[in-house]
């Protein structure tokens, strides 16, 4: 996943903690910038000077630029037009079309030769535009799309309709990323966080990525600024080829540790009560002896031991409770505020653990 952190030009951050910001967030193998052009109120000053700090920056380190643009940002910007060109030269790869703009225009700017890409707003696509940019010939190669950061609390989406938004994009073939908060909040609009998904405003940081990706969001950007270095490692560290859980270890033994360690794949025949790996077996590589045989509360990861011979290694993970078992380990048990990420595990959808003591 090629994920990033966003900069809010002119609401106050120093340029050269912009500066350092972006080195930062590049180290930790973040490529992505998202920026907010001036569309919202805020002292114009000196925008175009600390836009030129942000862009050079973002330039030395390869920073894939996405920029917010608005009829309105034109006009406060001085504008006179979408050039590719001279977006280009500036470093922006990536020009967000947000209100105001028709599809005949997304279109046209679509098709420029500068490759610059078009980003959509994700949260009110409809399937009316989608059709409109294949009647105006959109090349959709070269279209992406991003679902906006709510800032003032209750206004945030919810999950049923980033899921809708998300999977119509997906059908065009259209790749599609959100907004995560964090801890700073220092520059920006409110000091409730920049969160897509409203439930997301209080949540940890990384439950609210593997969520997102669970949701089937393809990139994260870090939406409070400035982020610190821990949310830049874990935002780094995101994969989109598994929904990872988090989970407590209720074994020592290093045969069923080292087992657990793998990514494994949901069966196509999906179970009432388990989701069960479709893999387990077949990536043992020791005995698994005995250990912790309690009843399975949901939640629980378990492996078959030598006493159920035939499927020893068979991972599962509890849907619904279920009694004790002898030829059934319980090796961990996934944190409760995870719980809902289980019904992410669709068959054939890859899955993971993240481990703690």
């Amino acid at each position: 996943m090629e994920n990033g952190i966003s900069l809010y030009p002119g609401l106050g951050l120093p340029f050269e903690e912009s500066r350092t910001l972006i080195g930062e967030a590049a180290a930790h193998n973040l490529h992505r910038l998202f920026i907010a052009l001036p569309d919202y109120d805020c002292d114009l000053g000196d925008i175009k000077g600390e836009l030129s700090v942000i862009l050079k920056a973002a330039r030395e380190h390869n920073m894939e630029v996405t920029a917010n643009i608005t009829p309105r940002t034109m006009t406060r910007l001085e504008l006179k037009e979408l050039s590719p060109s001279m977006f280009r030269m500036l470093g922006i790869k990536t020009l967000r079309l947000t209100d105001g703009f028709t599809p005949t225009e997304i279109a046209a700017f679509s098709r420029n030769h500068q490759h610059l890409r078009v980003a959509l707003n994700a949260s009110k696509v409809n399937s009316k535009l989608l059709t409109a940019l294949v009647e105006f010939k959109a090349n959709f190669q070269q279209i992406d799309a991003l679902h906006s950061f709510y800032p003032r609390p209750g206004n945030g989406l919810s999950e049923d309709f980033l899921v809708s938004k998300t999977m119509l994009l997906h059908k065009a073939g259209i790749r599609v990323g959100a907004f995560v908060p964090g801890s700073g909040r220092r520059c920006g609009f409110f000091h409730a966080g920049h969160p897509t998904l409203e439930n997301h405003r209080q949540e940890s940081i990384g439950l609210a990525c593997r969520h997102l990706v669970a949701l089937g969001i393809d990139y994260i950007l870090l939406g409070d600024v400035p982020p610190t270095s821990e949310e830049m490692q874990l935002v780094s560290q995101l994969s989109d080829k598994a929904v990872t859980l988090r989970a407590k270890w209720l074994t020592a033994n290093p045969a069923a540790r080292a087992h657990l360690r793998h990514i494994f794949t949901a069966r196509q025949d999906a179970a009432q009560m388990a989701v069960r790996a479709k893999e387990g077996c077949q990536l043992l590589a020791d005995r698994i002896i005995p250990d912790n045989i309690t009843p399975r509360p949901a939640g629980a990861i378990t492996i078959d031991n030598e006493k159920n011979l035939p499927c020893m290694g068979e991972v599962q993970i509890c849907r619904l409770p279920q009694e004790a078992a002898p030829g059934v380990n319980v090796a961990a048990q996934i944190d409760e505020a995870e719980l809902n990420l289980i019904e992410y595990i669709s068959p054939g959808r890859k899955f993971s653990f993240l481990f703690h003591e």
